[in-house]
């Protein structure tokens, strides 16, 4: 897969030429009530924050950084701002640092490192069509960096942390054992979602189910994280499944 951190770095370049190119006033269409100098502070301060959780090495919750880094009042100044706030991040992601012990706020198993990794990567490409969105601009999203944001997406939502802090979201995506295929069409990945009494789980590995959901992987991330409207994908089968699935998932703009 293309280096997390190299797409980081990129992705966050692009939202930099799309924020250059649609103004800072401009409405942001995928995320309701922004800006594009709301969405560009959004990130750059995103990144610079879980930069220092890693660079410091924070376990404990309550030690979490308290400030943020503050948005250059110059939006001619905007785009090295934001090459700067990802390359930190990147920087800050060593390989010793994505094995030291760093906190994770899903609570799953992955390191606390990997987790921000995939999470900065995610902040990054999703907020990254917001800023192209913007600018009237096509998403470009590699296969696999989208396929790997869908398996965080799914980690995300299966994860100890949403039902705790997301509990109406978890408790929507229970069911008697629902199935939800997700199929890559321009990947190697698929998988399978399924809803039981106890929560939802998911599992890698083309399946049948009653509803199969596929198209590329871009696209398929972006409707999941709602940033495409339905119609973007194919939907094969019990089609109020899915949107079930995403009336209640909706991926959260700050």
């Amino acid at each position: 897969m293309t280096d997390p951190r190299l797409a980081i770095v990129e992705h966050t370049r692009r939202l930099a030429d799309a924020a250059a190119a649609a103004g800072p006033e401009a409405p942001v269409p995928t995320a309701p009530g922004w800006t594009v100098t709301e969405l560009v502070e959004h990130l750059g301060q995103t990144q610079h924050w879980a930069a220092e959780i890693i660079e410091r090495r924070i376990t404990d919750p309550a030690q979490l950084p308290a400030e943020m880094a503050e948005l250059p009042a110059d939006p001619g100044a905007w785009p090295a701002w934001l090459a700067g706030s990802a390359q930190r991040f990147a920087d800050a992601c060593t390989e010793e640092a994505l094995e030291a012990p760093v906190f994770n706020a899903s609570g799953d198993e992955r390191t606390g490192g990997r987790f921000w990794m995939s999470s900065m990567l995610n902040e990054a490409v999703v907020h990254g069509f917001d800023g192209e969105n913007a600018a009237g601009r096509p998403p470009q999203v590699a296969p696999d960096v989208a396929a790997a944001l869908i398996t965080n997406h799914l980690k995300m939502l299966t994860s100890p942390t949403w039902a705790m802090f997301r509990a109406e979201s978890a408790q929507a995506i229970q069911g008697t054992g629902q199935t939800l295929a997700l199929r890559a069409t321009d990947a190697d990945d698929a998988w399978l979602i399924e809803r039981r009494p106890d929560g939802a789980a998911w599992q890698p590995g083309a399946h049948e189910a009653d509803v199969t959901v596929s198209g590329p992987a871009g696209e398929l991330l972006l409707t999941l994280t709602r940033r495409l409207p339905l119609t973007a994908v194919t939907v094969d089968g019990d089609a109020a499944l899915i949107q079930h699935w995403l009336d209640n998932t909706a991926h959260v703009a700050g």
